[in-house]
């Protein structure tokens, strides 16, 4: 047997260094001048073709490749090795070390693919679910350090730290075929041989980590002795035929790799092996017993090593060739090496093989050869790239399991994006991975749970779901895919979607969408009752797609040429296939043709999608133009009847297939600056991982264009269509959290794009469009009551025309202020059908479950307005006017009053007496609308009104308190209006001289007047205070006190005012309010805590300190009122104290003559507080507990000292006693301790 070949000479053979030839597919690496050379392969062109490329410099020359080598490539990246070894009878060895060489993969990129989440092959500054991160600062480290912890990255550091050892490649020969290259010995002794390959072959399926060792040039040179006996008669059968069934090309890879030492983990050595069939790794072990989803670093090492250093990889013969060159003598060293090294692993599986070998009727021995673990694969072995199955359904299933915790959201959309990135490189494993990701999906516990309990799943669990339709959507629209494989998918997502938790479609409200083919409901069952539809489920539109085809010749030719046309085709109809240019319309429903647009993108089809979509937009700007033209004919009697119809039953934007955002994203790949799927490839390491910024630029590179327009400005066009489309609102709550949601992302990808006059003029002619298509636009002069609003949208158009073309973009915004769901006579839908027309009857009321969310986009809509037209009297007038008629929120409205009051104020500059105006009526049109109603912000709204008057101007203020009744509460007029004008803060801010204070002050107390006659419970102490300096107004008030005293005023209200007389010094008019309040007042005996007990005591004291008569006066009132014993009883005390009339109300004393208990009016107190005294006792007894009973103790003492100020008092209290005794006296230790205190 020959050694390894010499290889072509240098100048003939390709490298596999970083970089892309011209004659690569995408995604491929091409050769250099030789195995680990850095230079990059010109391919079958010439240099100049290369330079004209710019894929080489001006100048320089490579060498072509050889056809040897070419051959090769091409054998080893669609032949199996047996279908070769079939279709030759004798292949020559540099034939099949080229072919072995060609065969392991060429690209970094599928290695990275299958070693971490993002490979650079998509925008790498786009995150899952549309989020960007901005370089630079703590992010660009973070997402640094994440990268670094990935296998690929951990992989090139081992490899570039030079930890890769004892490569070696096993490589097939076809050198002994032939008899005459046997010896003699060799050929007597083939069934021994046989036995010991058998014995050998079998064993290391099983250890097929220990090979590296078997290999080991060591090996053999041992000296062993030891007696075989075999069976000359247990296989018969030729040489030849055996040789044949053992012998294949190996393809097969091994290699150590060393973990260099952590400071807590000590060097370990990895043993890695690789098997590899057509350019794709088909397997890997590692002894590291890495369990992930991705190959772990060391097999990232040893295959970028096999990579980059072709020419440093050991070659062997596969391992049946090494056996077969033995002797007898050396096999049977290599067997019992084999089994002493490795004896217990190998020793109980070398035995039973020993025993079946030796057994004639075996089923070993019923096999031709024996199998060989380092041969190529067989022609019915499946050529796919290793994917672990088990660890992609565990992974996930351990990401569901933690429900959204831990960032397991993301990671499920990093899977999701790695299937997308899979199908782009029109790898089969992107349908396995998403098979396996849906049926741990469908096994999801939660479902069953969510779909019992009648909850909702969260909104990001619901975006997964969506995605994973998404894809499916993908995967079946396959352009290319099988029938047969086709069939099996649609079996397979019948069998999910039959599936009882299965996840509707659009939350948990049944779809009354059309079918995906169809862009409005046809049949008799149109207009059945969506109760009676069967949901759609996540899988439905998939399932729909299956019956999509590629074969129509007019779509054929549309994805596969840039020179399509037709200029002699004059078919003007709706659905012509051509336009006026010539060029290709595809009319087909839109949401399904840009499914199409986006399944070709996903499966690596670029230039054919951007053909299909280029095609779908035309279709649609000449549809709006068709659509324009229909409108205007029906015009008048539209506008007459004030009545429209949704013109769309389902809106593209929010739309499950979101076909405006497949379109938009299409066309501006196309036109991105750093895009390498349009404009060559450039060095896949120097690209993965690294973060750029986006620019894009007008690409007119395609035919089917007006003059000056490009991808750039086709792909803002649509998404202006898309946008402005009038659409109903869908039913339920994603459903419309998502329109909300898809407008936003779509909005905040424009946003992105620099406008220059070619992009300002696509947004002239759409927002010309949008206010005169009437019920095709969401901006048209009647739209129907249900149609999704335009907010959001309007307020882009406004900020993106407003530098250009003013007049327009205030038109477009006042236009979308409109939101007719809260007006009560908003149009209805209309009952009949105009042509390509399709009404929709209202039958209820809708739904709008993100109505607080639309009310805040049209509250941002009006306060860029009201920014934008500071200075413009004319300009804000109209604003305003919009605001007010539109606007049905209090709370929105003031918000924007306080917008306008902020920008009217700027500290850097004068205020704008304008906006000041505007900021002010809508504070008084916020407090009309919340006058009646309950505001939990109202004293807040108040205050700010105040303030925003007193920018304004005195006449400001004096007008609201005129016409204070249809602003304000009476409370509220004078307790927080009246009261703030009145302050003296308020005089200095306005530099008011006396003349002006004295008319404030007027309006102020004529106001307090007014309020005190209309709520004098509330606002009686508010007027008098604000009329203290006016004596006429402040007699006016009292005498409102006064009347109102008798009927409506409590007796709180009355003690505040007369504790506020007396303040004042009008005693005797407190004395006169609080005999008032105190034939309001009832006391129980059992209050002895009211809070009214302190104006009770004050009354009594400001009586006695008026006079005898006065206090006289007010005891039977405090008789009659009271009933505590203990408060009558205080009262009493205080007036045997001093003499009435002789004692400040600080209680100092005199030396008059005290009043006595014997006569009125203290006698009639006395009475009163004695009799208050018996009562409350039996009523305490009567549910009194032993634990009150010490407590019962004290208060009878109390008593005792209230009767003894009697001069019968004893008498009295003895006898009281003594009935007590006698009344109760079952209550025997309650009596007990009462003789021991009271005898």
């Amino acid at each position: 047997m020959a050694e390894r070949g010499q290889l072509p000479p240098a100048a003939k053979r390709l490298c596999c260094r970083p970089g892309y030839g011209s004659g690569c597919r995408p995604g491929q690496r091409a050769g250099g001048a030789g195995p680990g050379s850095g230079a990059l392969c010109a391919g079958p062109s010439s240099a100049a073709a290369a330079a004209a490329l710019g894929l080489l410099p001006l100048g320089k020359t490579q060498s072509p490749e050889s056809l040897l080598d070419i051959a090769a490539r091409k054998v080893a990246e669609k032949w199996p090795f047996q279908r070769v070894e079939e279709r030759f009878e004798r292949i020559p060895e540099p034939v099949q070390r080229r072919i072995v060489y060609w065969s392991f993969p060429r690209s970094e990129r599928e290695i990275c693919m299958y070693s971490s989440f993002n490979t650079g092959a998509e925008d790498p500054t786009a995150a899952p679910g549309g989020a960007a991160t901005a370089p630079g600062g703590a992010a660009d480290a973070a997402a640094a350090a994440d990268e670094n912890r990935l296998p690929f990255r951990r992989g090139i550091a081992l490899l570039d730290g030079g930890c890769v050892d004892n490569v070696l490649q096993v490589v097939g020969e076809d050198e002994c075929n032939t008899d005459d290259q046997m010896s003699e010995s060799w050929r007597k002794q083939t069934t021994r041989y046989e036995l010991l390959l058998k014995l050998y072959m079998f064993g290391i399926i099983v250890f097929e980590e220990h090979l590296w060792f078997c290999e080991h040039p060591d090996f053999i040179r041992f000296p062993l002795k030891i007696q075989w006996e075999f069976d000359q008669a247990l296989i018969k059968r030729t040489r030849k035929q055996f040789f044949l069934v053992i012998k294949q090309c190996c393809f097969h890879l091994s290699g150590t790799v060393t973990e260099p030492a952590m400071q807590s983990e000590p060097e370990t050595v990895c043993n890695v092996a690789i098997s590899f069939d057509r350019c794709k790794i088909t397997s890997v072990t590692c002894s590291c017993g890495n369990k992930d989803i991705f190959y772990c670093a060391h097999v990232v090492a040893l295959s970028l090593y096999r990579i980059r250093k072709p020419d440093q990889v050991k070659l062997h013969l596969p391992i049946s060739e090494t056996l077969f060159q033995m002797n007898r003598d050396q096999l049977q060293k290599f067997v019992q090496y084999l089994i002493t090294v490795h004896h217990t692993e190998v020793l109980p599986t070398a035995q039973k093989l020993a025993d079946e070998i030796l057994s004639q009727n075996s089923e070993i021995n019923q096999v031709h050869g024996a199998p060989d673990p380092t041969a190529g694969a067989s022609i019915d072995d499946e050529n796919c790239w290793h994917l672990d199955e088990e660890q992609v359904q565990e992974q996930v299933k351990i990401f569901l399991s933690q429900g959204g915790y831990h960032g397991s959201g993301k990671q499920l959309n990093l899977l999701f994006a790695k299937v997308r990135e899979m199908l782009k490189m029109r790898d089969s494993n992107g349908a396995r991975m998403l098979t396996l990701i849906t049926e741990q999906f469908m096994a999801d516990p939660r479902l069953l749970l969510w779909r019992q309990q009648g909850t909702t799943m969260t909104d990001k669990y619901r975006q997964l779901w969506d995605e994973l339709g998404a894809l499916w959507m993908c995967i079946v629209l396959n352009p290319h895919c099988k029938l047969e494989q086709k069939a099996s998918w649609l079996k397979q997502l019948k069998k999910w979607n039959s599936v009882d938790v299965c996840p509707w479609e659009d939350g948990n409200h049944g779809n009354e969408l059309p079918n995906l083919t169809n862009a409005l409901p046809q049949g008799a069952n149109a207009n059945q009752d969506s109760s009676n539809r069967p949901h759609r489920t996540v899988f439905t539109r998939a399932i729909e797609a299956c019956d999509l085809h590629w074969q129509d010749s007019h779509l054929q030719h549309i994805i596969s040429s840039d020179l399509y046309t037709n200029y002699c085709y004059h078919d003007d109809t709706e659905n012509s296939l051509f336009d006026s240019h010539g060029w290709p319309l595809w009319h087909e429903h839109v949401p399904t043709a840009c499914a199409r647009v986006d399944a070709l993108r996903s499966h690596g089809y670029p230039r054919e999608a951007l053909r299909l979509a280029i095609a779908i937009v035309n279709t649609l700007r000449r549809q709006q133009q068709k659509q324009l033209e229909m409108f205007r004919a029906q015009k008048k009697e539209l506008l007459h009847r004030g009545v429209t119809s949704i013109t769309n039953l389902e809106g593209w934007v929010g739309h499950p297939l979101d076909p405006i955002g497949t379109l938009f994203s299409s066309l501006m790949e196309a036109c991105r600056v750093d895009d390498e799927s349009f404009h060559g490839f450039s060095d896949f390491m120097e690209n993965m991982g690294q973060c750029k910024s986006l620019e894009y630029q007008h690409l007119p590179a395609h035919k089917f264009l007006e003059e000056g327009e490009s991808y750039l400005t086709l792909a803002v066009e649509v998404a202006l269509i898309g946008l402005g489309q009038q659409r109903i609102m869908p039913d339920g709550l994603y459903a419309q959290e998502k329109v909300c949601r898809n407008e936003e992302q779509l909005i905040s990808k424009l946003q992105e794009i620099e406008l220059d006059d070619t992009l300002v003029k696509i947004f002239r002619k759409q927002a010309v469009f949008l206010l005169e298509a009437g019920p095709y636009s969401g901006l048209g002069e009647v739209i129907h009551r249900e149609s999704v609003p335009m907010h959001t949208f309007a307020k882009y158009l406004f900020t993106s025309l407003l530098p250009h073309d003013a007049e327009l973009a205030y038109k477009t915004a006042l236009r979308a202020m409109r939101l007719l769901v809260l007006e009560s006579t908003a149009p209805s839908g209309d009952v009949s059908r105009p042509h390509h027309i399709a009404s929709v009857v209202p039958n209820r009321y809708p739904r709008w479950f993100t109505l607080s969310h639309i009310e805040s986009q049209q509250c941002e809509l009006a306060s860029t307005m009201l920014t934008a037209a500071k200075g413009d009297v004319r300009r804000l007038e109209t604003v305003l006017e919009s605001i007010q008629k539109n606007i049905h929120s209090s709370s929105h409205i003031f918000k924007l009053a306080q917008d306008a009051f902020k920008i009217a104020t700027i500290m850097d500059s004068l205020p704008d007496i304008t906006l000041l105006k505007v900021s002010l009526e809508l504070g008084l049109q916020v407090m009309r609308m919340t006058l009646s109603t309950l505001n939990w912000r109202r004293r807040e709204m108040v205050r700010w009104l105040v303030t925003c008057a007193t920018e304004v101007g005195v006449y400001a203020l004096d007008s609201i308190m005129q016409n204070w009744f249809t602003l304000f509460t009476p409370t509220e007029a004078t307790s927080i209006v009246a009261t703030t004008v009145m302050s003296n803060s308020t005089i200095v801010r306005l530099h008011l001289d006396c003349h002006q204070q004295e008319k404030l002050a007027g309006s102020a107390r004529t106001l307090a007047l007014q309020c005190a006659m209309k709520d004098p419970q509330n606002c009686a102490l508010s007027a008098l205070t604000l009329c203290e300096k006016d004596h006429i107004a402040f007699e006016t008030a009292y005498q409102i006190v006064l009347d109102a005293a008798t009927t409506g005023m409590s007796y709180s209200q009355l003690f505040t005012i007369a504790r506020y007389m007396e303040h004042r010094g009008y005693p005797m008019r407190a004395y006169k309010l609080a005999t008032l309040a105190m034939t309001h007042l009832n006391l129980s005996y059992n209050q002895d805590t009211h809070p009214a007990i302190n104006d009770v005591l004050w009354a009594c004291a400001l009586s006695h300190s008026l006079g005898k008569n006065e206090l006289a006066a007010i005891i039977p009132l405090v008789v009659k009122s009271v009933k505590c014993a203990t408060v009558l009883s205080d009262i009493l005390r205080r007036c045997t104290l001093t003499t009435p009339g002789m004692v400040g109300l600080h209680g100092r004393r005199n030396s008059g003559k005290l009043m006595s208990l014997d006569k009125a009016p203290l006698r009639q107190l006395l009475d009163a507080t004695i009799g208050a005294y018996i009562n409350t006792t039996h009523s305490r007894l009567t549910h009194i507990s032993p634990r009150h009973y010490s407590e019962f103790i004290e208060f009878l003492s109390k008593a005792r000292e209230t009767f003894l100020m009697a001069h019968d008092g004893h008498i009295q209290f003895t006898q009281f006693i003594d009935n007590l005794k006698q009344i109760y006296k079952g209550k025997k230790k309650l009596m007990m301790l009462v003789r021991e205190r009271f005898g």
